[in-house]
């Protein structure tokens, strides 16, 4: 069967089911008695282990069947979860993702997990046990009852299940599927009718295994016990409809026939796995006939969301940029024409266009807990490294963000939150010590703000120590010590960016190695972003990171400098004005100007662009453009205010690379291209 066309669909899928197994076994961490919480991480690992072993990634799929093992015995009350166990999951999590990344990096998936696979192993025999690893329930103990339930078709646990479905009112269905002789791919079929039974209701147990019938190590026919509110016709009908399949067999079961069936032996291979969708052990998981009704006639609800090749949505903006530049040019060609019925058309397409570029707009925003939900694993993990206790909350995950960013963002984020664990949050001796929670706390928030959208890291550690900062600072010949008398907390924070910059006393795998921080502010100021920091001394450090909003299509102010068009993003415009040119002073080489109670910088933008056309001849009365970045402003003359506009950010190319206060460009109605200014790159 050719795969190639699946690859992406298991790779996007596999990522989910890796990142969802990752959450609940935090979860599982804080309420090890949860079993409901196994149940989620069991059917992810099942579903993942299914996936790749139908696109002949074998590694992966038997890894993912060893923890399968584990999981099974403990949500069968069979064995307790400890320390030793959890780190064993969360190490074959780690292996998981690595096989997918080397899929994705074209390799085939496979990898050494010797190790893994015997410590799995030790724990379903219970033999880690014996070297003294861990304290939990006996795994031999365990073992042994899972092998002595295998001589029945049901074990005791799933007796249990289908007897208190029956108590309940929900119907119990043994089901018996044929699959023709002459079908070449059985377990392909398999799956359909298990994809059919878990879209309307629940897989209790299934014989052979389910492990089995994926290997297509059955003959011509399988059985499953099944709990679903579909009638019996109904539910025979749906299975028969699968290609082919040459006989259902349906039996409604009630409790005398439950009861005979525990007494029948079963012909089958002896050992048997619950199916992907599998109950609670408190009660079943009753289906929902609300949502059955609301599809009609029974049938699953279909999915709400599609994934789309991020590629295809690049080229929808690419086209839609090509729809904006024409709509601009027909409202200038509609002003000179002045025909009322081109005007009306013209309006009404505006209209339109406008609300398309809505929609387009939000196709490409991506909620932040795409790159959030990895960093409760990370600091766990860091935590447990450094032997601290920290708690990470994060609040406003479905903040949105533009893709381009969201791809971006991510790595900086890590450093910051690591140097967190690391130089902020205290030990815990040392925090008992000063009277604080021996669990520190990090607050991971995200939230919108006009145009931009801003990401705090605040942590209830030390702080930063400022003289310490400025000793380092003048050490490494950042600073000299008379500039450092002269520095607000804010600058003196922002000494931690320069690069090769560490306060550290000691390197560690975790951070102080000198780098990072440099990295970050490169990093989220090519975005368009910056990065500040407040701190206070024994109490806690806050790192706020402001990113524009998208970066695709901006509003701008467009200006004219001699023969030329500038655009000017108006998220870095403070204000336009007109001032006369005996304002202007000259200090020091430096020209400046008054703005409102302040001295300013000026900046000749046509002069420093050398733009064709200028002259240089001073007027009377210059226009200035007033920017901001952070607490600094700067003026800019400009020639001509052309108004303000929707844009389109177009790249420069591979040729055009590093230009001096230049982000991009954008082709105007009249077809000019007009080159975006980089407001940052002015102000120093």
């Amino acid at each position: 069967m050719e795969m190639n066309q699946y690859l992406s669909m298991f790779i996007d899928e596999s990522r989910d089911h890796l990142q969802a197994m990752n959450e609940h076994l935090l979860s599982l961490e804080n309420s090890p008695e949860d079993v409901s919480i196994v149940q989620h991480i069991f059917r992810s690992a099942h579903t993942l282990k299914g996936m790749s072993a139908t696109m002949g990634f074998e590694d992966l799929a038997s890894l993912t069947h060893e923890m399968e093992n584990v999981l099974d015995l403990v949500r069968n009350h069979k064995l307790q979860m400890d320390s030793f166990i959890f780190d064993c999951i969360f190490k074959s999590l780690d292996a998981l993702e690595m096989m997918v990344e080397d899929i994705i990096q074209g390799g085939t998936g496979k990898a050494d997990v010797t190790d893994i696979v015997s410590a799995l192993k030790s724990i379903v025999s219970g033999d880690y046990l014996k070297n003294g690893s861990a304290a939990g329930a006996s795994g031999s103990a365990a073992a042994k009852a899972d092998k002595a339930g295998g001589n029945k078709e049901l074990d005791e646990f799933q007796y249990s299940i289908l007897q208190q479905s029956i108590e309940a009112g929900i119907p119990v269905f043994r089901i018996e599927v044929t699959i023709r002789q002459e079908c070449v791919l059985k377990a392909a079929r398999a799956y359909m009718v298990f994809n059919v039974l878990e879209q309307n209701g629940e897989v209790i147990q299934s014989t052979p295994s389910v492990e089995d019938i994926e290997q297509e190590r059955f003959e011509q026919s399988f059985t499953v016990y099944y709990i679903s509110q579909l009638a019996q016709d109904q539910l025979a009908s749906q299975i028969a409809g699968v290609s082919e399949i040459d006989k259902v067999d349906v039996v409604l079961l009630d409790r005398s026939k439950l009861d005979e069936l525990m007494k029948a032996p079963e012909p089958a291979p002896a050992q048997s796995k619950p199916a992907a969708s599998e109950a609670s052990a408190s009660r079943p998981e009753t289906p929902k006939p609300e949502a059955k009704k609301a599809a009609g006639g029974g049938a699953p609800v279909a999915g709400r969301t599609i994934r789309v090749d991020i590629e295809r949505l690049d080229t929808l903006m690419n086209l839609f940029s090509e729809l904006l530049i024409d709509r601009v040019r027909l409202e200038q060609l509609a002003s000179e024409i002045r025909r009322s019925d081109l005007t009306e058309t013209v309006e009404h397409m505006a209209r339109v266009s406008g609300d398309l570029q809505n929609i387009v707009l939000k196709l490409r925003m991506v909620p932040i807990d795409s790159v959030f939900n990895r960093f409760p694993r990370m600091i766990r993990d860091v935590a447990k490294t450094l032997d601290k206790k920290v708690d990470l909350i994060i609040t406003g995950a479905d903040t949105e963000l533009d893709r381009t960013v969201i791809d971006e963002i991510g790595d900086p984020l890590v450093h910051l939150l690591r140097n967190a664990v690391d130089h902020g949050i205290e030990p815990v001796a040392e925090r008992v010590q000063i009277g604080k929670p021996e669990t520190g706390t990090i607050y991971l928030r995200a939230y919108h703000s006009g145009n931009h959208v801003f990401i705090e890291i605040e942590e209830d550690g030390r702080g930063i120590n400022r003289d310490k900062v400025i000793s380092k600072a003048i050490q490494n010949g950042v600073i000299t010590a008379e500039q450092s008398g002269k520095l607000s907390d804010e600058d003196v924070y922002q000494l931690l960016f320069a690069s090769g910059f560490s306060t550290a006393d000691k390197i560690s795998d975790i951070s102080g190695r000198g780098v990072g921080l440099d990295v970050v502010k490169t990093k989220i100021e090519s975005l368009g972003g910056q990065v500040h920091v407040s701190a206070n001394w024994g109490k806690g450090t806050k790192f706020t990171v402001q990113l524009p909003l998208t970066l695709s299509i901006i509003s701008a102010m467009l200006i004219r400098l001699a023969d030329e068009k500038y655009a000017i993003p108006l998220s870095s415009i403070v204000e336009t004005m007109a001032v006369k040119s005996d304002q202007i002073r000259v200090v020091h080489g430096s020209t400046l100007i008054n703005y409102r109670s302040s001295v300013i910088p000026l900046v000749h933008l046509a002069q420093l662009f050398d733009v064709p056309g200028f002259t240089g001849e001073p007027a009377a009365e210059i226009q200035i453009v007033v920017i901001r970045k952070g607490d600094k402003m700067a003026a800019l003359i400009v020639d001509e205010f052309i108004g303000q506009q929707e844009i389109v950010l177009k790249s420069l190319g591979k040729y055009l690379t590093n230009l001096f206060a230049v982000s991009g460009a954008t082709i105007l109605g009249d077809g000019q291209v007009a080159l975006i200014i980089d407001t940052n790159a002015l102000i120093k």
